[in-house]
């Protein structure tokens, strides 16, 4: 394996640097699972899942053509490689996709009632799929799901966090630190979908200046650049094909 270059090392050492920093000024304290009553706008944001579930159901009537996780972002291959994991991406690193917020006008306008919000996707879990136990790349930013379609028997679907089993309820939010190892699993026969949103860790001063400076550096290293390359090579057919079907003889409004 190629070692990684100096400037690689140099960045990997900072990261640990501020975890280390972001664990010490954690404002919520660090535990896997967060209680939501912390966070006064999750219930705002559940309020929403209605409307929000209204435009999901318009983006799956396309599922097929929905990328995959790893097509985006090619570091996902480690822990995914089939394509029992599809997404749409309002919002990646902090940089927005246009026009799927176009197409989810209320899922983004619910979305502002979250501070430091840096990722908004749904995401699409096929049945049988697995995901491995593995852990986010930085402690900088918690994980929210908000329960969108949540098939039955309730005990084959879960997510686990560290040592919490927890279980996607339709209109329910769920916020936990996805630095701690973490796997996930459908086993069930029909599909799951969670809206997924990263928001920046309340931190006490100085780790909160030090994450916002790592937050806003991020989008320049390799792997993510890359994947907001891919996104949008992705969006540009997904829109191209729409407008054609939009403009073939004989369609009507």
């Amino acid at each position: 394996m190629d070692r990684p270059s100096a400037v690689t090392r140099f960045f990997m050492g900072i990261v640990a640097w501020a975890e280390r920093l972001n664990f010490k000024y954690a404002k919520l304290g660090n535990p896997p699972v967060y209680d939501i009553a912390t966070f006064p706008w999750a219930t705002e944001v559940e309020k929403a899942a209605p409307a929000i579930r209204a435009e999901l159901d318009r983006i799956l009537l396309r599922k097929d053509e929905l990328p995959t996780f790893q097509d985006i972002s090619t570091d996902v291959k480690t822990i995914s490689t089939d394509k029992g994991w599809k997404t749409f991406f309002l919002l990646g690193f902090g940089v927005r996709s246009e026009q799927n917020i176009q197409a989810c006008p209320e899922t983004w306008k619910a979305m502002q009632k979250i501070p430091g919000l840096t990722t908004v996707m749904f995401s699409i879990f096929e049945p049988g799929k697995h995901l491995p136990a593995h852990r986010g790349p930085y402690n900088g930013v918690l994980r929210l799901h908000l329960g969108l379609i949540v098939p039955e028997p309730r005990d084959r679907l879960a997510i686990r966090v560290k040592d919490q089993i927890c279980h996607w309820e339709e209109g329910k939010v769920l916020i936990f630190d996805d630095a701690y190892e973490h796997e996930a699993w459908n086993h069930t026969d029909k599909t799951r979908v969670v809206l997924f949103v990263d928001f920046v860790k309340p931190l006490k001063f100085p780790a909160r200046l030090v994450n916002w400076m790592l937050m806003n550096l991020a989008i320049f290293t390799p792997f993510i650049k890359e994947g907001l390359d891919n996104h949008k090579e992705w969006e540009k057919k997904f829109y191209a094909q729409a407008e054609a079907w939009r403009n073939r003889p004989g369609a009507s409004g």
